[in-house]
């Protein structure tokens, strides 16, 4: 009887910290949802490379309605041209890159679209920051690049190069258009509440970084707190035993 009562608390106490570590686990892990970008020819100095983009859904109420993306070096605004998009969606260039939105999808429906890059620049790799907005007015910052092999909580996509093709060169670079009074603005969500004008995605991507570095803080605290929640269940079962 005796070591049927000893072996219960030691149960318990197993059970609690086993509990405590799959949060644990659950608060420190990435970001389900991500945006990602592929490559009809992902080789360096490539012409006409058609580049298909993916920002996964996370909202439950709320569909996107807007991608802002800022171009690697070597990829100027006038050097791509929309391919294909959501119904009524229009690309408009930007100083650092270009904005790609308008009514806003159904709710849990994936952005895709695709555009055409003059050349891809003679780089390994090439990487897109995004902001992804919903129609009411929630922003995705897929704005982190991994550096030594960690992961991060919100990747910015990627693209990978291959080695330039024998003979491969630059092009000359197209004038750029003289900027007119006319110009349209960035697209703004459908459903978004009016707002003052904001900086461009690049400086709206520089200033967040700090954000997805407090969600990695955030994460970390509740971890801290699950921890001690489970040494507490372990001394409390412990002292109730060692008193029976």
């Amino acid at each position: 009887m005796n070591r049927s009562h000893t072996q219960l608390p030691f149960s318990r106490t197993a059970f609690a910290v086993a509990c405590a570590l799959m949060l644990l686990g659950v608060a420190a892990g990435p970001a389900v949802a991500h945006a990602e970008v592929t490559a009809s020819d992902p080789r360096a100095l490539a012409e006409n490379v058609t580049l298909s983009f993916t920002s996964e859904a996370e909202s439950d109420t709320a569909g996107i309605a807007e991608l802002k993306v800022v171009l690697p070096k070597g990829i100027a605004p006038d050097a791509v041209t929309l391919k294909d998009a959501p119904k009524e969606w229009k690309l408009t260039a930007t100083p650092d890159g270009y904005a790609i939105g308008g009514p806003a999808l159904a709710t849990g429906t994936d952005a895709e679209y695709s555009i055409t890059v003059r050349q891809l620049p003679d780089e390994k790799s090439l990487v897109f920051k995004t902001l992804e907005t919903y129609g009411d007015g929630k922003v995705s910052r897929w704005i982190e690049v991994p550096t030594g092999g960690e992961k991060v909580d919100n990747p910015a996509p990627v693209l990978e190069l291959k080695a330039a093709a024998p003979g491969a060169k630059p092009i000359a670079p197209s004038p750029s258009p003289s900027p007119t009074p006319s110009a349209a603005p960035s697209v703004q969500p459908s459903a978004a509440p009016p707002s003052a004008p904001v900086a461009s995605a690049g400086a709206q991507a520089t200033g967040e970084e700090a954000a997805g570095n407090s969600t990695g803080a955030i994460a970390g605290t509740v971890a801290a707190v699950v921890l001690l929640v489970a040494v507490g269940a372990f001394w409390w079962v412990r002292r109730s035993r060692s008193r029976a």
